[in-house]
């Protein structure tokens, strides 16, 4: 599904004109090797350039013949290589593996370039054929970008005043070329398109995923025998692709897809260890900013805020909507995958699939479903996915992703309309107990946790937005005269170093029995410290409170009961009262 659904962004993408044609791909280029029609090395055009907000240069991507996948061993690209490969100089130390790379890169474009008539392709073959390696170091054309040439930055020939790249004659001789490559390749029924081809027996490479290697990582891959199909040894030449067999032109157009959806950082998101692509697949990129401004918060150069909200409030209706005068469909396929590193291969977190109207729908409900009163430092808007993640972890740690696992069960949850995992509480809570302190985050992951995970019972009366000062749920109560016993301290010892919150939160919330009469006592000591209409709205609000409790203190609360607790304190404490001091 996964596979099926890139190589159909690769087709909507190839009709709209945005994506490289089969036997191409995008590379970092830096500099341009300036050719005469004889071959001659005549100059050095240096390619990088500042990228907008950025402060370092950067190498431009051109279009190239696909490049080969690189192990170990000697392997030459056409037409845009690293100084190894061109000039046959590096700095690696090992000159006889770097002639060995020059005479690979001179073979293959002698091979390719053979039949192609134009003067580039015959400069480049005059360029190969009277080259010396060893004068590379004192050539005036290399001496200004010598040392930053053989640190391994991509080269490309310039041909009168061309890229080489984009002669008529070579890039017919490269289409030439790709299509004899295959002919010896075997043939079976292609997995992906059903269709009977020429089947890819290593895969493209997969570029941009955080923490994988910065070579690129393989999605579909074999190297031990534990994988193998029946029929299908890893020992035969074609084994590695007939374990599931996907055609040549399937697997260039899903990695292709792939390769510019992890290049376009506007739309890629990464959290924990997991990066996060969508796409639509009409190929339509303002469904992205729709989705992403959305999930993660924040509006895109396209599309302002207040349009963003308008149309996903449209869509998600099942109404379509035009953005600046692009229509958008509801019914479009949406899709989110979710890829981790592994060693040299990708793991997949998640891959979620629905129209885009059904995703926007799932995402709104869970942003209903966090909504809560919210302190009024705190900017408005909604909980973008990052933050509700942050909640779950210690900012004090030197790792601060969220977990792994939880990351992935919380995007399926929220684009699913499924259940939260209890992960999610549990992380929230074990944030609460270590820094006593119900934020505006953690009060939002409990409420929306307990309204959709409806088996883990808590009365719907305390999943509210506001304080229900009409609930007499028990811990929900005990949570609010929490909070209004520190507020009690705050007032008698404004400049106090250890509150109750410090020393009795956590006890509180989970013992109340043996905590509680403690407390109801020290309040009485702090009370006596007061003026007398402070005095006397503290003392209303405890005793109204204490009239709303009917049973004794349980001994023990469970784990939703003290979830419970935590939202009556976190209501309580920012609820709008008539009381002016704050703790």
């Amino acid at each position: 599904m996964i596979l099926q659904a890139l190589c159909r962004y690769y087709d909507a993408l190839a009709e709209r004109g945005k994506i490289s044609p089969r036997g191409w791909c995008d590379a970092k280029v830096s500099f341009a090797l300036v050719i005469g029609a004889d071959g001659a090395l005549n100059g050095t055009i240096p390619l990088k350039y500042i990228p907008a907000g950025a402060k370092k240069e950067a190498p431009q991507i051109l279009s190239v013949p696909m490049q080969e996948k690189k192990a170990s061993g000697v392997c030459a690209n056409f037409l845009c290589d690293n100084s190894s490969y061109f000039l046959g100089v590096d700095n690696k130390g090992k000159p006889d593996r770097t002639i060995q790379c020059f005479s690979a890169a001179r073979a293959k474009h002698e091979e390719i370039l053979a039949t192609a008539d134009s003067p580039a392709a015959r400069a480049i073959l005059a360029f190969f054929a009277h080259w010396q390696p060893e004068s590379a170091a004192a050539h005036p054309a290399l001496l200004e970008y010598l040392e930053e040439i053989k640190a391994g930055a991509n080269l490309i020939f310039s041909v009168g005043g061309v890229y080489a790249q984009k002669d008529p004659a070579i890039r017919a001789a490269w289409q030439s070329h790709c299509t004899e490559r295959t002919t010896g390749s075997a043939v079976s029924r292609c997995l992906v398109t059903g269709e009977t081809g020429p089947i890819a027996r290593l895969h493209p490479l997969i570029k941009g995923v955080r923490d994988a290697q910065s070579s690129g990582a393989s999605l579909v891959s074999f190297n031990a025998n534990a994988f193998e199909s029946y029929g299908h040894e890893m020992a035969d030449n074609t084994g590695q692709g007939f374990n599931a067999p996907v055609s040549e032109a399937s697997a260039f157009a899903y990695a292709t897809a792939l390769n510019q959806l992890l290049a376009d950082r506007e739309h890629t998101q990464f959290i924990g260890d997991t990066t996060i692509v969508c796409w639509a697949e009409d190929g339509e990129p303002l469904c992205q900013d729709l989705f992403c401004g959305t999930l993660y918060g924040g509006a895109s150069d396209r599309i302002t805020s207040e349009d963003l909200w308008s149309a996903v409030e449209s869509l998600a209706r099942g109404n379509p909507v035009s953005v600046q005068h692009i229509p958008i469909q509801p019914s479009n396929h949406f899709y989110v995958l979710g890829l981790a590193p592994s060693a040299a291969r990708l793991s997949v977190r998640f891959f979620l699939q629905d129209t885009l109207g059904g995703m926007l729908r799932h995402v709104q409900a869970h942003y209903d479903r966090l909504q809560i009163v919210k302190p009024s430092y705190l900017e408005h808007g909604a909980l973008p996915l990052w933050k509700l993640l942050n909640e779950t972890v210690n900012q004090k740690s030197r790792d601060k992703k969220a977990s792994p696992p939880m990351t992935g069960a919380v995007v399926r949850a929220i684009l699913t309309g499924g259940p939260y995992p209890v992960s999610l509480l549990e992380q929230a809570m074990v944030r609460i107990r270590a820094e006593q302190n119900v934020t505006y985050g953690r009060a939002a992951i409990l409420k929306a946790f307990f309204t959709q995970n409806t088996y883990f019972y808590i009365p719907e009366e305390v999943l509210t937005v506001e304080l229900n000062d009409q609930s007499t749920y028990l811990p929900y109560v005990l949570g609010r005269l929490f909070a209004v016993l520190e507020r009690v301290q705050a007032a008698a010892n404004p400049d106090i170093n250890t509150t109750i919150k410090d020393k009795y939160f956590n006890s509180a919330s989970a013992t109340p029995a043996t905590i509680f009469p403690l407390l109801t006592k020290l309040s009485q000591s702090h009370l006596r410290k007061l003026s007398g209409n402070l005095r006397g709205d503290f003392e209303k609000q405890i005793g109204k409170l204490e009239n709303l409790i009917h049973e004794s203190l349980p001994s023990r609360l469970s784990l939703p009961e003290q979830g419970a607790f935590h939202l009556g304190y976190y209501h309580q404490r920012f609820h709008k009262s008539n009381i002016k001091e704050d703790i």
